[in-house]
């Protein structure tokens, strides 16, 4: 795996997803129940920041038509959107996040 450093951790507040950008790609870092998450930050259904959005429950809802993916999967969990997010690998090392563009889970 390719781990690249992202953020800082004391950059991200708990349910506050933080969009940063990594090459051509912006991901939404996410820090919910303790667990760190990276995801494309872009719903598929509406082409709008999933960073600006609301977290809960281990999933980030896209603001503009409600659609909620699942965190780790990156799975819809309702209409409209019937596509996921990708997700990509994330880790800690230190008090760095490092993410891994190119090896997605989804």
């Amino acid at each position: 795996m390719s781990f690249r450093a992202v953020a800082e951790v004391d950059e991200v507040t708990a349910d506050k997803p933080l969009a940063v950008d990594v090459d051509d790609l912006t991901i939404a870092v996410v820090l919910h129940q303790g667990e760190f998450f990276a995801l494309e930050d872009e719903c598929t259904h509406g082409a709008v920041p999933l960073s600006e959005g609301d977290v809960a429950d281990g999933g980030i809802e896209c603001y503009l038509h409600g659609s909620v993916f699942d965190l780790a999967t990156g799975a819809p969990r309702c209409l409209p959107a019937t596509q996921p997010v990708r997700v990509f690998p994330c880790r800690v090392d230190g008090t760095t996040i490092e993410v891994d563009l190119e090896h997605p889970l989804v």
